[in-house]
């Protein structure tokens, strides 16, 4: 086995579940070629080559720690890696752990803060109200009374996360150095992106600055919550902020449904959702209904902020583009921005890439307003990419997922909320709000910056120009010359043909002053001449823009040819 496998008995360990899993879910021939089917003869639960099935595949991965739930959240939103009762399975992993003890909260909180835990709350609650992979969240009182939701980092959860990553990388190496299928879908790169994610929500500081930049954004939405993380104690391993009293949105029941302002309440989480993607630039990435509360007082609360996603305004124009394109069923269109948003890699199915996104959107715009589901058209592109040869970035996956539980969460309030029509009905209010930041002050200024510079860089690049003509190294990568040279050639043509009838008329003009025995119809002849030379000069001309110009050709036409 070429990987760099380190013999530290944990990590044996860790290869050892990670090879078993490989063997139950379909990847026996990598193992045995990697030469560690010996080490799991001893284990008959991993050593067998039966097929597992989706949920077996979620419940060996709880099983396995924090590293690989999250891990398979993520895998949760690759449509284009695993079938949908994979996706299913995975998307319910909901970080349900064991908690540990309050003896270790209270010395982990009197660490970080630096002051006694009774010192610092009036009451703390002993028994936890949930307890996930990272960590686990106490009620408590502040002492002016405020209640809080403390949430304390598990004791060495870090080191046994980088352990993790570090195993993961490995083994990713491995499947790119060894299987088509790492190469194809760039596994490495997967981890890395990953590794960065999870390393986020590790630091509840970084978490605590989350919540305040989303309440800030969301502010116009008054039915909308997000609570408010205390700063003064709030440090890397607890989190301290306020606490919502609710329930989860899925847990409503038929009855307090009928008593509710659903559509109004679905309306607003989409309509922000759509804000913080393609306004702001930043959104909650997990909107899964565990962190979709329904509030006391009618109002639906956002919590768990440790995986955000931050878009640049290029990724934002596209995914507005692609979003609206989806809520309309412009198949081709959808097709486009899929294709500019990703990066084509050599072996690219163009055609069949179009012919799979064409079935998915028109599947989804011919169901019924209970089936329709803008993140299911999102996830399946990625799929389609991912099978067609298209590099997806991870803001897309992001996107995918986000909308995805999204479309469940608004229908869990209202089951008649229509996403398609929301995204249509919300179009023009995004474009406005995406003009207004465009004019901003701070925008202007960083654009007559970047001009300053470019009209600062301008001399060098001209002198760069010329030295390369002084020594014959100047070349021009173009498309189709022998049509470049034939158009460059019409248009030189044209501009002296019009030079020539400029001429023509401004001296038929200046003639028309001579006085002259040859007269047409009483003016001087030459000038009648000159003005019937110009007309009949500029009407050719005409003729010929209309009716013989080739007509203007696309990149993707198959009559232009990329030498």
């Amino acid at each position: 086995m070429t990987m760099g496998i380190k013999l530290d008995p944990q990590y044996l360990k860790r290869y050892k579940e990670i090879a078993g899993l490989l063997m139950k879910y379909g990847n026996s021939d990598l193992v045995k070629n990697a030469g560690l089917e010996e080490a799991l003869k001893d284990d008959e639960n991993l050593s067998r080559e039966v097929k597992g099935t989706a949920e077996e595949l979620a419940a060996d991965l709880e099983r396995l720690g924090p590293a690989y739930v999250k891990l398979g959240q993520i895998l949760s939103t690759r449509g284009d890696l695993l079938p949908p009762p994979y996706l299913l399975a995975l998307s319910r992993l909901q970080d349900n752990c064991e908690p540990f003890s309050y003896e270790e909260v209270e010395q982990i909180v009197t660490h970080e803060l630096g002051v006694r835990l009774t010192k610092a709350f009036s009451e703390f609650n002993k028994e936890p109200l949930a307890a996930a992979s990272l960590g686990q969240i106490h009620r408590a009182k502040m002492r002016d009374g405020r209640e809080v939701a403390v949430k304390v980092q598990r004791p060495a959860i870090r080191e046994q996360i980088l352990q993790d990553l570090e195993i993961f990388a490995d083994v990713a190496e491995f499947y790119v150095l060894h299987t088509e299928l790492g190469k194809k879908y760039e596994f490495d790169v997967m981890v890395e992106e990953f590794r960065k994610s999870l390393l986020g929500e590790l630091d509840y500081r970084q978490e605590a600055q989350n919540l305040e930049t989303l309440r800030r954004n969301l502010s116009e939405f008054d039915l909308i919550v997000v609570p408010f993380a205390v700063d003064a104690f709030t440090t890397t391993k607890v989190l301290t902020m306020e606490f919502i009293k609710g329930k989860k949105v899925t847990a409503i029941t038929n009855l307090e449904r009928t008593e509710l302002a659903g559509g109004p309440l679905a309306e607003q989480i989409f309509a922000a959702y759509l804000k913080q993607i393609l306004v702001d630039g930043f959104f909650h990435a997990d909107p899964h209904p565990g962190n979709v509360l329904l509030t006391d007082d009618k109002k639906v609360a956002l919590i768990d902020l440790g995986m955000v996603a931050r878009l640049t305004p290029r990724i934002q124009k596209q995914l507005l583009q692609l979003v609206i394109a989806i809520s309309e069923g412009r198949a081709d269109s959808v097709a486009n921005m899929a294709v500019e948003i990703g990066d084509p890699k050599p072996k690219f199915d163009e055609q069949t890439f179009r012919h799979k996104v064409s079935e998915l959107v028109q599947t989804d715009l011919d169901a019924n307003i209970a089936q329709m589901k803008v993140g299911h058209v999102i996830v399946g592109i990625t799929k389609a990419a991912g099978e067609c040869g298209i590099r997806v970035p991870a803001e897309l996956t992001m996107l995918g997922k986000a909308m995805l539980h999204l479309d469940d969460v608004g229908r869990s309030l209202d089951p008649a909320f229509d996403p398609n029509y929301s995204v249509r009905r919300n179009a023009g209010h995004i474009l406005e709000q995406r003009l207004v930041n465009e004019i901003s002050p701070g925008h202007l200024l960083n654009t007559l910056i970047e001009a300053k510079d470019s009209f600062e860089k301008f001399p060098r690049n001209v002198n760069k120009i010329m030295d390369l003509v002084a020594q014959n190294q100047l070349s021009m990568k173009v498309i189709d010359e022998p049509l470049l040279v034939d158009s460059f050639q019409k248009v030189a043509n044209r501009i002296t043909l019009g030079l020539v009838l400029a001429a023509l008329i401004i001296g038929a003009s200046n003639l028309m002053t001579v006085p002259t025995k040859w007269t047409i119809m009483g003016y001087p002849a030459l000038a009648i001449l000159f003005f019937i030379m110009a007309a009949c000069g500029g009407f050719a001309l005409a003729i010929q823009i209309v009716f013989y110009d080739q007509k203007p050709q696309k990149l993707g036409d198959p009559d232009v040819v990329s030498r």
